[in-house]
């Protein structure tokens, strides 16, 4: 309770300094064509030595880190603090990004342990390029429902002209292992966040990218941003002793899992047994990479499977594919757009219209495998959610095709209908059949 405190405490105090800190920074920063003010010499203190309110600042009172103010002060040109999530990328389409990227092989093979720390800590971790766009990430439900309100997420933007001061921005930018907790950084919305990350160093000294762990404030721990140099320094050891990324298997695939299930590769379809559509879609939709144990636990739950029989719709699915999916720890070599991935990258960008076009009912309906089933369930939530917080009708008629059992969808069909729209007739339809059922 005594650590909790004290994080309690220095957030607070980070609250204070942003408070009076940041809108005078805001308010100095001289206008386009108009030279900034030099107030050295005139008397006027610096927002550093002096509360906003023009009182003395308290001698106990903490000092905010010289790095972190300057990024401040840099990032007020370009980023605007009440800003509530990260700007996307390449309309999020990373993937050519990752498939080309030198540290998604290391990755892949440390993907379990990374797996195994976010989800054992409560953090989520993360991968970007050298430009801060984040290009893989992995951690449990709570962090990752976290993570894509403000885009934390493969395709978001987090170097400082887009994001402002945060901890990959400030390793991208001093090339040192960065932390930045609470209040410190400048966008409010990351104000509960505690994050901790180190550039990655290919063989030539190159900045290739950033790995980051972040939590939420409650959960910051010292031993984090060791956690992070030695997971760095293992991924530095591996791209100096490994040849990169296995390059694309073939030609890519076009995978339809949403109502019903069809794969396409240069025209010709994939003919795919139950399991083998289960494991594909698993892979598609996670594609940092999965332990044997970890995916035949998705496909086949706590049932008493023998590992060969699990081995073999693997290797009979990498065989399908040319090739296309690793060994030791699974993952896809061959490029996949999967139209459930499509949808929850739509949400993720507020295009409701998008992810609609898209979603054309359950994830492989038939499918019992609990890692669909998980999948399904954050699948259906996300896109009802999405209808439930539109104001625009079309997207809740369109969504009551899918759902005609749910009501509330129909009620908010009607309300925001207006009366003498002739479409009212359809929600009003299904509201009467749904009551009745």
């Amino acid at each position: 309770m005594a650590v909790r405190g004290g994080l309690r405490q220095r957030r607070a105090a980070l609250e204070d300094q942003w408070t009076r800190v940041v809108p005078e920074l805001a308010a100095r920063r001289p206008e386009p064509g108009r030279r900034p003010a030099r107030h050295g010499g005139s008397g006027e203190k610096s927002p550093e030595g002096e509360h906003s309110g023009g009182g003395p600042r308290d001698p106990g009172e903490a000092e905010p880190r010289p790095e972190v103010t300057d990024s401040w002060r840099r990032s007020l040109s370009t980023v605007d603090p009440g800003r509530d999530s990260a700007p996307v990328t390449d309309a999020g389409e990373v993937a050519p990004r990752w498939d080309g990227s030198p540290l998604r092989g290391p990755i892949t093979e440390l993907a379990p342990e990374l797996r195994s720390i976010a989800d054992d800590a409560g953090f989520i971790a993360a991968v970007t390029d050298a430009s801060g766009t984040i290009l893989w990430t992995c951690g449990g439900r709570v962090m990752r429902r976290r993570a894509e309100r403000v885009n934390f997420m493969p395709g978001g933007r987090w170097d400082e002209p887009a994001m402002g001061t945060n901890a990959l921005s400030l390793a991208l930018r001093t090339g040192r292992p960065s932390s930045v907790f609470s209040a410190e950084h400048l966008v409010t919305a990351l104000h509960g966040w505690a994050c901790y990350c180190a550039p990655v160093r290919d063989a030539e000294g190159r900045t290739l990218g950033v790995l980051d762990l972040s939590t939420t404030w409650d959960r910051s721990h010292p031993l984090a941003m060791t956690t992070v140099r030695t997971l760095v320094s293992t991924l530095e050891a591996r791209l100096r002793t490994e040849p990169g990324p296995a390059p694309a298997a073939g030609p890519p695939v076009r995978l339809s899992c949403l109502g019903r299930e069809s794969a396409v590769r240069e025209g010709r379809v994939l003919r795919l047994p139950p399991r083998q559509w289960e494991i594909l879609t698993l892979l598609a939709l996670d594609d940092g990479g999965w332990s044997p144990e970890r995916l035949r636990y998705a496909v086949y739950g706590e049932r008493p499977v023998a590992a060969s029989t699990f081995k073999a719709e693997v290797s009979h699915l990498r065989s399908t594919l040319g090739g296309g999916v690793t060994k030791g720890t699974y993952a896809l070599t061959v490029p996949v757009r999967c139209d459930a991935a499509e949808v929850l990258r739509a949400l993720r960008e507020s295009d409701t219209a998008a992810a609609l076009a898209r979603y054309r009912g359950p994830l492989l309906p038939r499918s019992e495998a609990p890692g669909i089933t998980e999948w399904r369930a954050r699948l259906e939530v996300a896109v009802r959610q999405a209808v439930l917080s539109s104001g625009d009708p079309e997207h809740a008629l369109k969504y009551g095709e899918l759902a005609p059992y749910d009501i509330e969808v129909h009620e908010h069909a009607l309300r925001l209908l207006p009366f003498g729209d002739s479409r009212r007739g359809i929600p009003a339809g299904r509201l009467d059949a749904a009551l009745r059922s």
